[in-house]
């Protein structure tokens, strides 16, 4: 994504002229939570109830928060900043990332607006029902899978957010902070991970800084 110029005012950039659009795009943390975490808690009870054996569950577990890093690296680094030639395209990227770069303090823009998570939500389980279900012909292992790769998502988007506004001073979170932070005034066309480093180590996106 080419360095934007960056705005620093409290007051959120419109984006549409109509209300009723440019009211989906302002969301906040805790109105993510109260969608997605009553989806996860449904997802994993279902696992309790229909997955055998129970050991799969864990294993499951972390190979989902495994799937949901490259994936959260995977559409930061090709769609959030992919580069279109086209005034279409430009207006596009701007609208569901380019914001987020142009104005990173908005408070309201920081996390995924229900319009976009909710239909992507659907896409990524269907994409693991197909694999899992379908493919690998293994059913058990679908609800822990797609539960832990959503808990995988609520954390990312509750991370991003903390790492913009929350005081975190050390540790995971202070470490957290600055590497997205660097993405954002010093490379911004690196250091894609948010909730983890891991792929930006894989694929060389890390410089050598850190």
């Amino acid at each position: 994504m080419p360095r934007q110029h960056i705005v620093h005012e409290k007051e959120s950039i419109r984006l549409f002229k109509s209300d009723f659009l440019e009211f989906f795009t302002h969301i906040s943390p805790i109105t993510v939570t109260i969608i997605w975490l009553p989806v996860i808690v449904f997802f994993f009870y279902r696992a309790f109830q229909t997955t055998q054996p129970l050991w799969i569950i864990p294993i499951a577990v972390v190979i989902g928060l495994f799937i949901w890093t490259l994936t959260e690296y995977t559409l930061h680094r090709f769609v959030f900043h992919y580069h279109p030639k086209g005034e279409f395209g430009k207006r596009i990227v701007f609208l569901f990332h380019g914001i987020h770069h142009t104005q990173p303090k908005d408070k309201t823009r920081l996390v995924m607006p229900p319009v976009v998570s909710i239909p992507m939500a659907a896409l990524f389980y269907g994409l693991f029902y197909l694999v899992v279900t379908v493919l690998l012909k293994a059913p058990g292992w679908l609800n822990p899978l797609f539960a832990s790769f959503m808990l995988g998502y609520l954390a990312y988007d509750l991370i991003h957010y903390a790492t913009h506004h929350f005081p975190m001073r050390a540790g995971i979170g202070k470490y957290l902070t600055q590497y997205h932070l660097k993405h954002h005034y010093k490379t911004p066309d690196a250091r894609f991970g948010v909730s983890s480093p891991l792929w930006d180590k894989v694929f060389r996106t890390m410089p050598a800084d850190d």
